[in-house]
């Protein structure tokens, strides 16, 4: 009798920034399909989800890929709910509002590799001494700037394995800082591929005794800051071919309700990073313009060279955010846009 592993994967109560929780589940003749995992529960009082005298929760597998990692297993990304099988309150994914599928979304993933035993990131010198000015970090070849490769190509190889539509990785800006692209059709696959993305990346970083940082501000001072851009499209950005189209839905972005509500979900702490310099706009103010990276919306140069035909980019989601919950907020500013 063949026997599987499941491995689990769901987001913790720990708000503002929840944090990813997995426990394995042994199966018999497992199909390799998610509408044959089992529904699974786990103890919510352990993860500051529900209260010690009621603790249990539902895990409802929605999402599932092969695990690069370990023989006949399987990483389940699963959503929580209540015990009466409605979405719990910390559920994020359940909000989405994109049911067709109609918005496509591709993440860029900044993190940093974080050094343990300095607390430090990784291949800084030595507390208290600084590497040189970034510069030649960005995109770097060589050991003396480039830290961190063995790790990267890993990930990079366990996403392919496990089917992740990882389009590119590249080392940042910040000594230690790299990123990853991850593109999906549909909202809800969009962020359970940066989810396992990011469940991967830290299973290699057990490995290393190296911790993935999503800090949006890992070091202060003249150092950039960890993003996690949004690039989006449904069919009329892909298909319209209008500026005052494109204008419109950049400008629904700029209301104050749409800007308070936008930075509530983009990040931790994301007010460290988003300063004005270093590729940002200032947290309390908005903007959008053609391949400004100093804006709040870039559209892209080559959205604008196709006839306005292609997608936009949200600039201010930081490393931590949740890409549910900056999903759900794309979407529904941009359907409230009434195009």
């Amino acid at each position: 009798m063949a026997k599987s592993k499941l491995e689990y994967i769901w987001l913790d109560g720990n708000l503002p920034t929840q944090q990813m929780r997995s426990k394995t589940k042994v199966v018999d003749n497992f199909s390799g399909k998610v509408e044959d995992a089992p529904i699974w529960s786990f103890d919510g009082s352990s993860t500051m989800q529900a209260a010690g005298n009621s603790s249990d929760l539902l895990l409802k597998p929605v999402n599932i890929f092969p695990d690069p990692d370990r023989s006949n297993g399987y990483l389940v990304m699963a959503e929580v709910l209540n015990p009466d099988g409605t979405p719990h309150a910390t559920n994020a994914r359940a909000t989405i509002h994109d049911d067709d599928n109609d918005f496509w979304f591709g993440f860029e993933q900044e993190y940093v590799l974080w050094d343990l035993d300095h607390h430090t990131p990784y291949g800084f010198p030595a507390p208290g001494y600084y590497p040189p000015p970034q510069g030649p970090f960005y995109c770097s070849v060589g050991a003396e700037y480039n830290v961190g490769r063995n790790m990267i190509e890993k990930h990079l190889d366990h996403c392919i394995e496990a089917g992740i539509n990882i389009e590119g990785i590249n080392s940042e800006v910040m000594k230690g800082q790299w990123e990853y692209q991850i593109f999906a059709k549909g909202a809800k696959e969009a962020g359970d591929q940066i989810w396992i993305g990011r469940y991967l990346m830290e299973r290699v970083g057990e490995e290393f005794n190296v911790r993935i940082n999503l800090d949006p501000k890992p070091v202060l001072g003249d150092w950039n800051g960890s993003g996690m851009h949004a690039n989006f499209s449904n069919s009329v950005l892909r298909t319209c071919g209008d500026k005052a189209i494109y204008e419109k839905i950049c400008s629904a972005f700029g209301t104050e309700e749409a800007i308070q509500r936008h930075i509530a979900v983009y990040g931790e702490n994301n007010d460290m990073r988003l300063t004005g310099r270093h590729e940002t706009q200032a947290i309390d103010k908005f903007s959008f313009g053609v391949s400004d990276r100093g804006a709040s919306i870039r559209i892209p140069i080559a959205t604008v060279e196709n006839g306005y035909k292609g997608w936009l980019e949200d600039r201010r989601p930081a490393s931590n955010a949740d890409p549910y919950k900056v999903a759900a907020a794309i979407v529904d500013t941009v359907k409230g846009a009434k195009i």
